[in-house]
């Protein structure tokens, strides 16, 4: 609180509720950037739907004496990339864009490289790999945001939570090897 005293002009939130309606969830109080904002929340995308295809790949192809928890593991992860990209395709039409899930151009879109790796610890680190630069630039993207559009600061706040979850899960599997 600024002065302890808080006055609100009701009326005038109305009025401007009625303008431009067409926007939807974009209203005149945004602050954000909307083109950038929806590149960025695109590249992120992009980033979870490689995650999303990596460690599918990974839960099918891991073998070995250890592989029925690692692949227990995969798949679950695999599951949660796939809600973030649902929750930030969602975003993005809330903001009045369209999520591009063209596979066209995914790997340019996004952060984290396809790396297949050929045993199950190559796999884990090459997951893991992914997790921390998907980590480090959502941070970034969080910090571009900053109070511009706390909706999506906050989605990728949740989303980079959970990506640190994943690494620490990944970090804690290299540990047992």
């Amino acid at each position: 609180m600024r002065d302890g005293s808080f006055t609100m002009d009701v009326q005038a939130i109305r009025d401007r509720a009625r303008q431009q309606i067409q926007d939807g969830a974009v209203t005149a109080g945004y602050k954000g950037k909307p083109e950038v904002v929806l590149r960025l929340l695109n590249e992120a995308l992009a980033t979870e739907l490689v995650c999303t295809l990596r460690y599918r790949r990974h839960y099918f192809m891991a073998k070995g004496i250890h592989s029925d928890s690692v692949k227990s593991e995969f798949l679950q992860h695999a599951q949660e990339e796939q809600a973030h990209a649902d929750a930030l395709a969602e975003r993005i039409v809330q903001l009045g864009g369209e999520p591009n899930f063209s596979p066209a151009g995914i790997l340019d879109r996004s952060h984290s490289e396809y790396a297949e790796g050929t045993t199950l610890e190559d796999m884990i680190k090459e997951d893991l790999i992914a997790e921390r630069i998907a980590i480090d630039s959502y941070r970034e993207m969080i910090e571009y945001i900053g109070g511009d559009d706390p909706t999506t600061r906050r989605l990728l706040e949740e989303v980079t939570a959970k990506e640190e979850e994943h690494a620490e899960d990944l970090a804690s599997l290299l540990a047992k090897q």
